[in-house]
């Protein structure tokens, strides 16, 4: 019985914690996406013979959509910050 009773006080005071992560997933994903839209929109050459997409970016979104949140941040503040671009507002 004692087991019976574990389960549930880890299923009770496991779900806030687990709508906590998925909160905290969910602004970093905001964050992420907010980054690499301000970083395409001023590094990204749209001319002819430009080159294409900035490849940094493309890999700092890619991170982002695997869940590996803490690294695409990183790569696009470092990019933004090394090109003097002042980050954006976070949402």
């Amino acid at each position: 019985m004692a087991w019976r009773r574990s389960i549930w006080l880890l299923l009770l005071l496991g779900e806030p914690a687990l709508a906590a992560a998925g909160s905290a997933d969910a602004e970093k994903a905001r964050w992420c996406a907010t980054l690499a839209g301000t970083a395409d929109y001023f590094l990204t050459r749209r001319g002819e013979g430009s080159g294409g997409a900035n490849m940094i970016i493309v890999g700092a979104r890619l991170d982002c959509e695997k869940g590996a949140y803490d690294r695409g941040i990183r790569t696009l503040e470092q990019l933004l910050t090394d090109k003097r671009i002042p980050l954006p507002p976070r949402p």
